[in-house]
């Protein structure tokens, strides 16, 4: 039977009405004792509860009342309840069985939420969490055996309009909250990595490129016998310039078990990046491997006496020390490991990794990912995913968040097989390893998947069961043909390298629950997906931070929870801007439905305010790319830019590369025809760009988003403009 801890007993109200995000057998028992046994249970026959709860209901020789919310009105269901509060009876609105992914925060489908909602009358909002004592399963389900349950009695919501909405901002907040306190986010993640490489010493990291196997014993090793050496050199950050696979999981464990954190850099950035990258972090010591150098020439390497080359390092290591180093990995207990390097001595909020932004819209912003940081997100992730018999392909690059945690920690915290790939737009050779070894988790940007599919035979994605796309908008025509060709549900995520970085993602559809035919959507179109547990979420006015909205309603988005960061480094004054009250604001427009699943409408830095009216660059891409019949394919031959405009505060300004464009004599007669053109398709006329800007090529970043600060350079040095 799982423990019960209950908070918020001040308060009960009685009578009153209560409304919970789940229900269990235990929860039910302590609810009906605090109620002090003079309550009545709502119950839908049609969403019934488990056979548990209603096996508990009949031991409390509870009341329950019978209703069904399609047929009932609410005005009936809300005299149902008044009559039995009026008598001093408390009532409970049930939440019965539902249809869902795993890691939901409520078994509420949106339906019931509305009804509730429409009811009228001010409620209590129960919320319970269920959770494990490891990463992996810290977030559980009910009926999952072993974890414990957190039952809150939350303050009385006050009666009034949008009470689904507010409902579930409480509901979400408690989850992180409760989320947040669990004990197993203040230990350290280099002490979680070395016990979980202990329980799958045997799991491999394989080479996608050479074939070679790496066990996860002998990779810590190694990366016990090079922390000794970089321990003597006192550097605090050490940047590690390494593609991902063998070499980037030996150096990071290296740095972490010599309490040094690693900077992941961003190889495919520019010079100037780079060494404002360097000058932020205060670097002064690189890791990377001299096969990785000679394949990027172009990348301004630091001086040799910087660097620390990973093929001298082993060659100058004797093989006796790295050989006795393995043997320790393989024969001593984790605990003897991590008291050896003192791991526990760098944990909860210290530095464990750095990554920084890839300056789309700016100069790359410093982003410190602690120990709980990276911890919270791994369990965040694990509790949605089926990990059994796991196998990652690990393309993406580990300067990227999502390849850092979802492509590297995840799987080593959860013994899962890796085969590690460092180009990733090698699209063949992708499928390729796909095929032969049999991954199963295979995460991407549309633009890298979009090629694989088109290399793709039918059969090609036959052992995926996860195919995860960011980064960028995933088209509904690329998510079509994935199903089409080969079967595979691409499941596109969202988050932020502040937000180490999974927030949201979407899921193939849940399997049903017999008995019920209410269910919590895997994916909701065109949502990015829903909240992974343990993030709060909310939405303020764009102009005005301190006027918050509806979670319904269009916005700026906020968040709050153990992943997400505490500023930038070095700036001081920005992450005045970006914090109020814990809640870190994000730059993103959108808002949320009532199953919790997240629609994005832009970035803030992708708006232009014309004439007191936000006008989405994003928006407008798409109306064009309509207009001019491009598939998604092609519609990185167009981007829209804001540039300041003395008449109306900013203007439009189109960037394109498709050749009927290319004559700068013809603007008038072009804008004026796309004018036309936005107001035939019932666009408003603020949509219309003021300023035609012919280009040879899109200014895109490796991972296949829009350069957005280098659309708006060109957009200013063609029109003159000084930003």
């Amino acid at each position: 039977m799982a423990s019960l801890n209950i908070h918020g007993k001040e308060n009960i109200v009685t009578p009153g009405f209560y409304m919970p995000n789940r229900i269990s057998a235990e929860a039910v028992k302590a609810l009906h004792k605090l109620l002090n046994s003079k309550v009545c249970y709502l119950v839908d026959p049609a969403f019934a509860p488990s056979a548990e709860v209603m096996s508990a209901l009949k031991s409390c020789k509870a009341e329950i009342e019978n209703f069904d919310f399609r047929k009932t009105t609410p005005l009936a269901v809300r005299e149902q309840i008044l009559t039995r509060m009026n008598a001093g009876i408390s009532v409970v609105f049930m939440p019965g069985q539902v249809a869902k992914w795993r890691g939901t925060y409520s078994d509420v489908p949106s339906p019931f939420l509305k009804h509730v909602g429409s009811l009228h009358i001010s409620l209590i909002p129960l919320f319970l969490g269920h959770y494990g004592t490891t990463i992996t399963n810290l977030y559980r389900e009910v009926d999952e055996p072993g974890c414990h349950q957190e039952f809150c009695i939350l303050p009385k919501l006050a009666s009034g309009p949008r009470t689904g909405e507010r409902l579930m901002a409480i509901w979400l907040e408690k989850s992180a909250e409760l989320f947040s306190a669990q004990p197993v986010l203040n230990t350290s993640l280099t002490t979680q990595l070395v016990h979980a490489i202990k329980r799958f010493p045997n799991v491999e990291i394989v080479d996608g490129m050479t074939g070679s196997v790496l066990t996860q014993f002998k990779a810590l090793g190694v990366a016990m016998a090079v922390a000794k050496m970089l321990a003597k050199r006192g550097d605090k950050r050490i940047g590690v310039i390494l593609p991902p696979g063998a070499g980037g999981v030996i150096a990071t464990l290296s740095c972490l078990l010599a309490g040094i954190a690693p900077v992941m850099i961003n190889y495919a950035t520019s010079a100037a990046a780079f060494e404002s990258t360097v000058r932020q972090a205060g670097l002064k010591t690189f890791i990377t491997a001299r096969k990785f150098m000679q394949k990027l020439p172009q990348f301004p390497w630091p001086p040799e006496e910087q660097l620390i080359l990973v093929e001298d390092l082993l060659q100058k290591t004797p093989k006796l020390t790295l050989a006795s180093h393995v043997l320790m990995a393989k024969m001593l207990p984790a605990a003897a490991i991590c008291a050896m390097y003192k791991t526990d001595s760098r944990r909860r909020n210290d530095e464990a990794v750095i990554l920084f932004t890839s300056g789309s819209s700016g100069e790359p912003k410093g982003v410190v990912l602690t120990h709980r940081m990276v911890l919270a997100n791994v369990a965040q992730c694990a509790c949605r995913l089926d990990l059994t018999d796991c196998r990652f392909l690990a393309s993406l690059p580990i300067f990227h968040s999502f390849g850092m945690t979802v492509n590297m920690m995840l799987p080593m915290l959860s013994g899962c097989m890796v085969c590690a790939y460092p180009n990733p737009t090698d699209a063949r050779t992708l499928n390729e390893l796909i095929q032969k070894y049999r991954l199963t988790l295979v995460c991407a940007t549309p633009t890298f998947g979009r090629a694989m599919l088109r290399r793709a035979e039918p059969d090609t994605f036959k052992s995926v069961r996860y195919f995860v796309l960011g980064a960028e908008k995933l088209q509904p025509d690329l998510e079509q043909e994935f199903i089409e060709k080969c079967g595979v549900y691409p499941m596109e995520g969202y988050g932020l390298t502040e937000t180490s970085p999974v927030v949201a993602a979407n899921m193939p559809e849940p399997a049903p629950v017999p008995g019920t035919k209410f269910f919590v959507p895997g994916t909701v179109r065109p949502g990015v997906g829903a909240m992974l547990p343990g993030i709060a979420i909310r939405i303020t006015d764009v102009d005005d931070d301190s006027r918050e909205l509806p979670l319904t309603e269009r916005g700026m988005i906020w968040f709050k929870g153990a992943n997400v960061f505490s500023g930038y480094i070095g700036r001081p004054e920005l992450n005045k801007e970006i914090f109020h009250d814990g809640w870190f604001k994000t730059g993103d427009i959108g808002q949320m439905d009532l199953n919790g699943f997240i629609t994005l409408g832009g970035r803030l830095s992708r708006f232009s305010k014309i004439g007191g009216e936000m006008v989405p660059h994003e928006g407008v891409e798409l109306a064009l790319s309509m207009g001019f019949n491009l598939s998604s394919e092609d519609s990185v031959q167009i981007a829209i830019a804001g540039v300041s405009d003395p008449q109306k505060g900013e203007a439009l300004v189109l960037l394109s590369a498709l050749p009927q464009h290319q004559r700068s004599s013809e603007e008038k007669e072009i804008l004026s025809s796309i004018r036309t053109m936005l107001a035939d398709m019932a666009y408003p006329t603020l949509w219309a760009p003021k300023y035609l800007v012919p280009v040879e090529t899109i200014p895109v970043l490796p991972t296949g988003k829009l350069d957005l600060r280098g659309c708006k350079l060109l957009a200013e040095e063609a029109l003159g403009i000084q930003s």
